[in-house]
């Protein structure tokens, strides 16, 4: 089980790079901290979208895919928007400081996701606990 925890965690970071940094455009982050603009909630499904890949790679089982899937989709949306809410207005050349911490903290958040993600996709996988 070991193997499959260390590959889920490699595909999760790789899809999270992926996600945030190669695919995520301009209007997905300006929709972050809105309810009514699409752009947060279409980063947040390049995101369940990527999961589900490396879940399915791994053949976890379908109804924890789709679980874990769905979790993920919402827990990413609200941290993301958390965020602009929390950090808005910060000006990085203003105050590096506070800005690098608030994205370190988002980082940090979005990678105990994905702890959390992998402990219930060995569960489901019968690895025993």
């Amino acid at each position: 089980m070991l193997s499959l925890a260390l590959g889920l965690f490699v595909g999760f970071e790789l899809k999270h790079f992926i996600a945030d940094y190669l695919l995520q455009t301009g209007w997905m982050i300006a929709g972050k901290g809105s309810f009514v603009q699409p752009g947060g909630y279409a980063h947040a499904g390049v995101h369940a979208l990527g999961s589900a890949i490396v879940l399915l790679a791994a053949r976890i089982p379908l109804p924890a895919v789709a679980a874990l899937v769905v979790a993920e989709f919402v827990v990413h949306y609200l941290l993301d928007h958390a965020k602009v809410l929390y950090s808005g207005g910060i000006d990085p050349d203003e105050d590096a400081q506070r800005f690098w911490a608030m994205h370190g903290l988002d980082q940090f958040l979005h990678q105990a996701t994905y702890v959390v993600m992998i402990y219930f996709a060995l569960k489901a996988a019968g690895a025993g606990f």
